[in-house]
């Protein structure tokens, strides 16, 4: 499962790269925004991208046991997206112990 999972987010780290990339290379960012600000399903859509990087946020916050880690993070993950989230999995699950389990990643290491 850990090698799996350590591949999936690998490949989500690389295509995300190369779409951002791209993207960047072929328009502006910020003109591409206020192109999808406008309309009622881009709002949407920006707002749940975002609830789903708080979400994901509030685990890393749980997860992360100093406030400089904590702060670090939700600047990532919030400027970032996707690439950051799948930074910190690759991260958390290389750091995992070879039979650490699902429960093991969820909640850290035990005290």
């Amino acid at each position: 499962m850990k090698r799996a999972l350590i591949l999936y987010y690998i490949l989500v780290f690389l295509v995300m790269t190369a779409v951002t990339t791209w993207a960047s290379l072929t328009g502006n960012v910020l003109e591409g925004a206020a192109q999808v600000w406008a309309l009622p399903w881009g709002r949407a859509t920006f707002f749940d991208t975002y609830f789903a990087f708080l979400t994901f946020y509030l685990w890393v916050a749980y997860r992360e046991k100093h406030w400089a880690g904590r702060v670090t993070w939700f600047l990532l993950i919030m400027a970032l997206g996707n690439l950051a989230i799948a930074a910190y999995l690759i991260w958390r699950l290389a750091q995992l112990p070879a039979r650490g389990t699902l429960a093991d990643l969820l909640t850290g290491p035990k005290p």
